[in-house]
């Protein structure tokens, strides 16, 4: 007879910790996923900042003398001519097809 109550002791037990671990990687979760919208909040404001930049150094309201800054300017304007000629591209595709 004791064997059962010990039985039912450790099964307890054992859901105790389950639960408690469930509880742990719960709250893990939540905390990567409010680390992923603020890692994404980041990146959009840095991106929203950088374009405002961009904007900026073209219509001469901001002026950098830094060699990179220019770098990154003249490959922007590379790859936007580049995205456009590709969606020129595209669009002719799908014309034809």
């Amino acid at each position: 007879m004791q064997k059962q109550p010990q039985w039912k002791d450790r099964f307890n037990e054992i859901v105790q910790v389950c639960q408690e671990e469930i509880k742990r990687t719960t709250e893990i979760g939540k905390k990567m996923l409010s680390a992923s919208k603020t890692n994404t909040m980041l990146h959009e404001s840095y991106e929203e900042l950088g374009a405002l930049t961009f904007k900026a150094l073209e219509d001469g309201t901001l002026e950098f003398d830094d060699p990179r800054v220019k770098e990154l300017v003249n490959t922007i304007r590379s790859c936007e001519f580049d995205l456009e000629k590709i969606e020129s591209d595209v669009n002719d595709i799908k014309k034809n097809s």
